[in-house]
């Protein structure tokens, strides 16, 4: 059944967020670039500490938590347990970060030196998750969810109301993982702009849900399961794209694997796989703007190798 009774952010509360976030998080920059003709925005969320959207959920959930903890927990495919551990440290607080085996050593190995202390635990993220718990429940934790808690899904809301202020959208496209970003922007946007969730075939959380009318179990895999990995939508993201109308796209692994390449010919901007999967509806033609649309799409993350990246136009 649709998840009416759950609650996502305000606009209020998102500008709350956003004061309490103010000093511990970057506004990261938009540029303009071109696609057959096309003009549009991108919103370089990859360029924000740890590179991704994270901090802003994790931040917020902290420094929104009634009393101080003694130790933050967190289940990650890799991005969010390194923002909660950039969080850890930039306010002097322990970080338990539980990660699947798979996840990246690029990533595991920037969590370490973040100072966590990181569990490879199963090979996908619930299984982290589920690892997690035992050390959440100890006195003075916080769990600080990835993407289904409402103070991290209003500390990513703030990505869209960053970029409101940055340039008027018609359309604004986000790459969806577990919800907390689409959740966000679309709790910002609320009905006023269109938002389109994109995913790849291999994750599609809010696609299936969205079809279904209610979350449904998926299986992740391909490229971007590292980061857009989650098997399940969250409540509140489904809940808030459900609302608004929010349509969902699907994307190839080769559309993916081009919009990186793009990415970094065109701007010099490494992209990992899930930061560059809103980017691909777009270039794919799975997004066909109309002429003279505003189109706005975020860069949502940048942890990868960038050895498999060429400056060599395509042949």
């Amino acid at each position: 059944m649709p998840t009416g009774a759950t609650t996502y952010p305000s606009r209020e509360q998102i500008q709350r967020a956003r004061a309490r976030i103010e000093g511990h998080v970057r506004r990261t920059p938009v540029v303009e670039v071109q696609h057959d003709g096309h003009p549009f925005t991108l919103k370089l969320e990859l360029l924000q500490h740890t590179g991704s959207f994270k901090p802003r959920g994790a931040f917020n959930s902290v420094l929104s938590a009634s009393e101080r903890p003694d130790v933050l927990v967190a289940a990650s495919g890799g991005n969010h347990g390194l923002a909660v551990a950039h969080v850890g440290r930039a306010l002097g607080i322990p970080a338990e970060i539980f990660v699947p085996r798979t996840a990246p050593e690029i990533k595991v190995a920037r969590l370490r030196s973040l100072g966590a202390r990181v569990h490879q635990v199963g090979e996908g993220y619930a299984e982290a998750l589920q690892a997690s718990r035992e050390v959440a429940q100890q006195p003075g934790a916080l769990s600080v969810h990835a993407y289904d808690s409402l103070p991290t899904v209003t500390g990513q809301g703030t990505v869209g109301a960053e970029l409101a202020e940055q340039v008027p959208s018609d359309t604004v496209l986000v790459a969806v993982g577990g919800g907390g970003l689409i959740g966000g922007v679309t709790s910002w946007y609320t009905g006023s702009v269109r938002v389109v969730a994109v995913e790849p075939h291999g994750c599609p959380t809010l696609h299936a849900a969205l079809a279904a009318g209610w979350p449904v179990p998926t299986s992740p895999s391909g490229l971007a399961a590292d980061s857009l990995g989650a098997s399940v939508i969250g409540d509140i993201g489904l809940a808030a794209a459900q609302d608004t109308g929010v349509q969902s796209l699907l994307v190839g692994d080769d559309d993916i694997r081009a919009a990186r390449q793009w990415l970094w010919r065109e701007t010099r901007v490494a992209a990992e796989a899930g930061g560059a999967t809103a980017l691909a509806a777009v270039l794919s033609g799975a997004y066909r703007p109309e002429p003279g649309e505003r189109v706005s799409v975020i860069v949502c993350g940048g942890n990868a190798d960038p050895g498999d990246l060429s400056a060599e136009p395509d042949r």
